[in-house]
């Protein structure tokens, strides 16, 4: 047993008690003897533990009244009820008040222990979901940012640094990796949270657009400038611009970005007055500058000025031990949105999720999830229920052992795959990838898995 066990035997017949823990502790669990139910109720209350075994029937204090201590105190705790009273009514009360599970006097150890390790794989589960909720409930510093890889925890750490400081910024990273995300989290703990967070996308304009929406025009400036209007950069003074597809920006507006950063100061499109700006500028793309730069299309001078300091964000497939988390976040959001209870993802539809590439990073998983909570039906999302771009994908990795696909390195990362979301259960791993558990024994021996 990787992890020691403690459990707390209490009955007031003490041969019986002492013969049910000698029994348990040859097992591998740790456990402690309490012949009465007053000792019992004071060792409740200095330690925990993570299962009890409790007579129904006590002299002093009842099994139910333990029962209904431990839930109150330590509602993790797994009760199992002993009765030397065959009494369907009492066990069923006992259960209702949250006991596990009961045994009928005298006790078949087998079956005693056989029910402890099926009380265990409740609570670990139970305390499995308690652990996501925390890692959904922590913000890291940085609001509806959720990962707990290393890759992550690397940008978290940069995040904290930078966001205190002046520093522009370059975000590095694919599509829906979730750059204006971590923009608005730098913002958020910055200084300057109390003022404007203003957000352009440079791809979606053209030149003429582009330059009026960064630093405003004068009224006649072109056709339709009807009246002044400011640009983002006054918009945001004393606040934080935030310039998404920044490689897209053209030649000439380039330069006129690099004075902002230079000199504080911006000319409106058809004006020759400057007007003082005090902007943070954070940039971002999915490009490569340093090619953009090679082919002459992205200054480098701009660059530099740009890049004092850059974040990398990972893409999804790199950071895939997050994937749980922020499926459970996405499943739990869009429950509420949709006023029902959040469904239940299945190993085999969790299975599918893994296989699958995620072009789109976070942004493509998160309207995959919505997809599949909107249309779900009963309460557990499965296999059939993931989209079928998923499942074709996954498909088509699966018909391997032509086009360079290693069939055995295939079925190695199915089954590293399959422990890992199971946790390292074999039976249920075994059931997972559709085969014996002996087969799945012999293929982890060969392997090399643990």
């Amino acid at each position: 047993m990787p992890e020691k066990v403690s459990v707390l035997v209490l009955d007031d017949d003490g041969p019986h008690a002492e013969a049910a823990a000698e029994s348990l502790s040859r097992a591998g669990y740790e456990c402690t003897v309490a012949t009465s139910g007053t000792e019992g109720a004071r060792l409740l209350e200095k330690t925990s533990f993570d299962i009890v075994l409790t007579d129904l029937v006590m002299r002093d204090l009842s099994g139910i009244e333990i029962v209904r201590k431990v839930k109150a105190s330590t509602p993790e705790t797994e009760v199992i009820v002993m009765t030397g009273y065959p009494s369907y009514e009492t066990a069923l009360e006992a259960m209702d008040e949250g006991a596990y599970d009961y045994l009928n006097k005298p006790i078949d150890l087998n079956i005693l222990r056989a029910k402890i390790r099926k009380a265990l794989e409740k609570q670990k589960l139970v305390r499995s979901n308690v652990e996501l909720k925390r890692q959904l409930d922590k913000k890291y510093g940085f609001e509806g940012i959720i990962g707990g890889s290393e890759p992550m925890q690397n940008v978290f750490d940069t995040l904290r640094q930078v966001s205190a400081s002046m520093a522009t910024v370059l975000i590095l990273g694919e599509t829906g990796t979730g750059k204006e995300l971590v923009a608005r989290a730098i913002h958020a703990n910055s200084t300057r949270r109390g003022n404007r967070f203003m957000a352009l996308n440079c791809a979606a304009l053209s030149e003429t657009i582009l330059e009026s929406e960064l630093f405003g025009h004068e009224k006649g400036a072109f056709t339709g400038a009807t009246q002044q209007r400011k640009g983002r950069f006054e918009y945001a003074h004393g606040g934080t611009l935030f310039l998404d597809e920044v490689g897209d920006l053209p030649a000439a507006t380039q330069v006129k970005l690099l004075r902002v950063i230079e000199y504080g100061e911006v000319f409106r499109v058809g004006s020759n007055e400057p007007v003082k700006v005090d902007v943070r500028l954070i940039a971002a793309t999915h490009k490569d500058l340093s090619a953009l730069i090679r082919e002459g299309t992205f200054r480098e001078d701009l660059y530099y000025r740009l890049k004092v300091v850059t974040i990398e964000l990972p893409p999804l497939r790199e950071r895939l031990e997050d994937l749980p988390v922020l499926i459970q976040a996405f499943v739990d959001e869009f429950a509420r949105g949709q006023g029902k209870k959040s469904p239940e993802i299945t190993p085999a539809a969790m299975e599918l999720l893994y296989n699958y590439d995620w072009p789109g990073n976070v942004r493509e998983l998160r309207n995959c999830v919505e997809s599949m909570v909107v249309l779900d039906k009963d309460g557990k999302i499965d296999a059939e229920d993931v989209p079928r771009f998923v499942k074709q994908a996954d498909d088509g990795q699966s018909t391997g052992g032509v086009g360079g696909v290693n069939l055995e390195e295939k079925e190695k990362e199915s089954i590293r795959k399959a422990l890992a979301l199971c946790e390292g259960n074999r039976e249920k791993a075994a059931k997972m990838l559709g085969i014996g558990e002996r087969t799945l024994y012999r293929k982890i021996k060969r392997y090399g898995f643990n």
